[in-house]
């Protein structure tokens, strides 16, 4: 029986091993050709607002995207779509983690603002699917996610590179319980894959005169996809002489960001999948917590914006969803404008943000502004 379970997990691993040889071979035929946004017109953005208090704060930040647009919609510029049919009741239902009609919907668009959706868990209320941000970062190879952090009067300012599409996050829900007391899970780490993400952090500091860039691994433990991960660190950062490079284990990593005495240090950093998950929501929270940041996907063809804090189902059920704080999903807008080269229009937005925050607080309850009227706020600062 032992050699029938061992045999199984073989022909599981080739078969793995076989479709990302595959897919390696696919991102090198596709090559890298980006979009032009100052060329392309109309630019379509679309809206999905996701799960739980998704809805509520997307509904926010488009409201604030066509204030701030309306000009640019009105001479075509630019085209609204709204996207419905990502909500997990919806996703369950139909046993697919992103609908087949989302998914051509978004690709439809160039750039989306999304809201956060609900990842189902073993033993949970709903099918065990995979998450719908890893199906979507798959399908349209949304390669870097990108996470800014700020806190000017403490010194910190910081962006954070995470890689994807590759490391725990891509074979997530591939593992295979080998026997009843043994379950394997795996990780991937391709030469394409990482060089893009180091090479990406690398570009950013260099244009904006940014003479630092962190890489974040636990290589000296994880030596295969972690250690493939700093060697091409390596290689890239010899194309770049002008910026410093340094390398920190992930554990005291995490620890120094809470150093006073050397986070400011930090400026550009680029991480593996997990590792980059774990670490933006640690840097949100000395920012002021996951409600306050966003986040973009990018790839070569296309983009999604969003909040990097989950569906808060419980603010829905408790019925405090309209005091959600739609901060991080503007921010994201912000993101999204800048991708899409509206530069002045991002800028407008990320200062009204910075001074709403400091005059509303919102606090997810009844002794706080609801969404509602941060948004009206930030629209008439706009004005």
């Amino acid at each position: 029986m032992e050699g029938e379970e061992i045999e199984r997990a073989k022909q599981y691993f080739a078969q793995i091993v076989e479709e990302q040889l595959a897919r390696i071979q696919r991102l090198r035929a596709a090559g890298e050709a980006w979009i032009d946004y100052k060329k392309q017109r109309p630019i379509v953005i679309g809206f999905v607002g996701g799960d739980g208090i998704g809805p509520y704060i997307i509904d926010a930040a488009e409201r604030v995207l066509k204030f701030l647009l309306a000009d640019k919609h009105a001479m075509g510029e630019v085209i609204f779509k709204k996207i419905e049919g990502l909500t997990i009741e919806r996703r369950a239902k139909l046993m697919q983690s992103v609908p087949e009609d989302v998914l051509e919907a978004i690709k439809r668009c160039h750039v989306v603002l999304k809201g956060p959706t609900t990842t189902p868990w073993a033993g949970g209320q709903y099918p065990d699917l995979e998450s719908a941000n890893v199906t979507l970062r798959r399908e349209l190879d949304l390669f870097a996610n990108v996470r800014p952090v700020r806190v000017p009067e403490e010194g910190i300012d910081w962006i954070f590179f995470r890689e994807n599409t590759e490391g725990a996050y891509v074979l997530g829900s591939r593992g295979i319980h080998i026997t009843d007391e043994l379950a394997i899970d795996f990780s991937v780490t391709t030469t394409i894959g990482a060089e893009r993400i180091i090479r990406m952090a690398f570009e950013y500091a260099k244009r904006n005169g940014i003479d630092r860039v962190t890489v974040v691994t636990k290589a000296n433990i994880i030596k295969a996809t972690d250690g493939k991960f700093l060697r091409t660190a390596e290689h890239v950062a010899r194309s770049y002489p002008e910026i410093v490079w340094d390398h920190w284990f992930v554990d005291i990593f995490a620890a120094k960001l809470l150093d006073p005495k050397r986070r400011t240090d930090f400026r550009v950093v680029v991480l593996p999948n997990l590792y980059g998950d774990i670490i933006t929501d640690e840097a949100a929270e000395i920012q002021g917590g996951v409600g306050t940041a966003g986040s973009a996907n990018i790839g070569t063809r296309y983009a999604i914006f969003e909040p990097i804090h989950g569906s808060a189902l419980r603010m829905v059920e408790e019925g405090r969803a309209i005091y959600a704080n739609p901060m991080s999903a503007m921010r994201a807008a912000v993101m999204l404008l800048k991708h899409i080269g509206f530069s002045e229009e991002a800028e407008r937005l990320d200062n009204a943000l910075d001074v709403c925050e400091e005059e509303v607080m919102i606090t997810g309850r009844h002794d706080g502004a609801t969404c509602t009227e941060f948004t009206d706020l930030v629209i008439e600062m706009l004005k």
